[in-house]
């Protein structure tokens, strides 16, 4: 079980739990602390899913790589990472009113085209769109772009209205901006993947998903890697903090091994004030995917905004601990990269959703799996 402190987490766009925030009441007696929780865990409900060459409105639905929530509609927003001309998000509907996913439960309902800032589709090849979040307090989505650390393209976060029209664009910082010598800057399809708005709405977060080039090693079987999470004032659209966030090393050794393998940070979601779920996606080829699902907390991490290069310094990283390693569900399980809070089961329970990038390739699918999210209180003596 894992610890955590009671808190009502209502995240922008999201949908509202109440769930595990870390913080300790202070014992002034004994100077220790004591520990009021609550555990955590997520009860599998079903999936759906759909072959790569399914069509909606003259588009391949594919490269799903980030899913969000508008309470008001009861609709979701997932993204879609295709480069092409044709970069869009997808509005759909997922019926859980049995308290179940399963295959026919999953709706698309419209495909809408992502517009440049003077209102035209992106040129091919100068987007990737990895993540979606919608603004309960605008009405209006917020989407990253990775970027192309070959191509020397920096990447983003902008803010869009629903017909895919730009608003603005937050500042990223030049450390993030890639170089021709690999020095400094994002590695190529290792940026950012991931989008949050905190618990109190007035911020955004997006993190890499691996190191930039000056911070340390990308992942692999032996190592880690230190991946910054940013967060961004909604009202300056300016950073306002910077924290780093280990990823785990590989999970599997590729078949061949001198073959392509990889794991990062794929996801965020606020939970509660600096309190978020975080998703990480390995895949080694020959072996294929795997998923774990962890807390995290900004309590005690180092800011590091002013560091233009971690390497070398002592920094205190955002500690984490697992929730749920799906390779346990015993399913087959494709390349996760989405992760959503959803409405509200048949229990009460809150849902939450996990949706695949299928990357558009044969041998893949689209697949959408659900879960109860299960919270529990749990005193702890002081000690």
């Amino acid at each position: 079980m894992r610890r955590s402190f009671l808190t009502s987490a209502v995240a922008l766009g999201l949908a509202v739990i109440a769930a595990g925030s870390v913080a300790q009441a202070h014992d002034s007696k004994h100077g220790h602390p004591h520990h009021d929780s609550w555990s955590l865990e997520l009860r599998y409900i079903g999936e759906a899913t759909f072959p790569t060459g399914y069509t909606f409105e003259g588009t391949e639905v594919g490269g799903l790589s980030g899913i969000d929530y508008d309470a008001h509609r009861k609709l979701f927003y997932a993204i879609s990472d295709d480069r092409s001309s044709a970069a869009r998000f997808y509005t759909l509907a997922i019926d859980l009113n049995d308290g179940r996913l399963d295959n026919g439960d999953v709706a698309f309902t419209k495909a809408t085209t992502l517009l440049d800032k003077n209102g035209a589709p992106f040129i091919a090849g100068t987007l990737d769109p990895e993540s979606i979040r919608f603004s309960n307090f605008s009405h209006t989505l917020y989407w990253t772009s990775e970027g192309d650390a070959d191509q020397l393209l920096p990447p983003f976060v902008r803010q869009m209205r629903l017909d895919g029209s730009f608003v603005r664009e937050l500042a990223t910082p030049q450390k993030y901006v890639p170089t021709s010598d690999a020095s400094a800057g994002i590695r190529n399809n290792l940026a950012f993947e991931s989008l949050s708005f905190s618990a109190d709405g007035k911020t955004i977060y997006t993190a890499t998903e691996n190191a930039l080039n000056q911070d340390g090693p990308a992942a692999s079987l032996e190592d880690e890697s230190p991946s910054r999470v940013l967060q961004f004032s909604l009202w300056s659209a300016k950073l306002r903090s910077e924290y780093i966030y280990k990823t785990d090393t590989v999970a599997d050794e590729p078949i061949p091994a001198d073959q392509f393998s990889t794991n990062g940070l794929v996801e965020i979601l606020a939970l509660a004030p600096g309190e978020f779920l975080t998703l990480e996606r390995s895949f080694s080829v020959g072996v294929g995917n795997a998923i774990k699902i962890y807390k995290t907390t900004t309590t005690g991490a180092s800011r590091v905004q002013g560091l233009d290069s971690i390497e070398g310094k002592h920094v205190r990283t955002m500690k984490k601990e697992l929730v749920l390693d799906l390779a346990t569900l015993g399913i087959t399980l494709d390349n996760i990269e989405g992760m959503s809070f959803g409405p509200r089961l048949p229990t009460g329970e809150r849902s939450l959703i996990l949706v695949s990038d299928n990357n558009f390739s044969a041998t893949q699918f689209t697949q959408f799996l659900a879960f109860a999210i299960e919270t529990r209180k749990k005193l702890y003596a002081k000690h």
